[in-house]
């Protein structure tokens, strides 16, 4: 029972966080979805079983994290997702587009993503996380990262 509740924390965890960073870009709230939860899942086992980060074929938005220690790891459930939010220093908003280093970013806050699922596989020492999204950002038809991406809302105090 432990490590499924401690694994619904990190879900629930994960989601929140994606939410509260989507929230500040004017982005709708994420839903979990299950049935991108047990592909997630499945693509972290995988991962954990070949050591290697590598994208899966699937349709989906895809993020991927990987962590090790040589003491055992605790992974949280932001842990992922604010190094994938700390792209935003490498993305110019003022030239919208596919730019390097942002992808993990980009769709964190994409707008149009609706829904999204997490997979967690460790072995102690070595952590992988997988996100997918649906539907999937980063997008490069022309426009869509303009429509999609946007800059942190400021609240302006009079």
């Amino acid at each position: 029972l432990k490590a499924s509740s401690s694994r619904q924390a990190f879900k629930n965890k994960f989601l929140a966080i994606h939410n509260e960073y989507r929230k500040k870009h004017g982005a709708p709230a994420l839903t979990l979805n299950q049935e991108l939860c047990v592909s997630a899942q499945a693509w972290a086992d995988h991962l954990l079983s070949t050591k290697a980060l590598q994208h899966s074929n699937t349709d989906n938005g895809e993020n991927l994290f990987y962590a090790w220690s040589s003491t055992p790891k605790k992974c949280t459930g932001n842990e992922p997702v604010d190094k994938w939010y700390s792209e935003i220093k490498d993305y110019n908003f003022s030239k919208p587009g596919f730019q390097p280093n942002t992808g993990h970013f980009t769709q964190v806050v994409w707008k149009s993503s609706q829904e999204v699922g997490v997979g967690l596989a460790t072995d102690e020492n070595t952590v992988f996380v997988v996100g997918q999204y649906k539907p999937p950002g980063n997008v490069s038809n022309p426009g869509y990262f303009k429509d999609n991406v946007f800059i942190v809302k400021t609240c302006l105090i009079n």
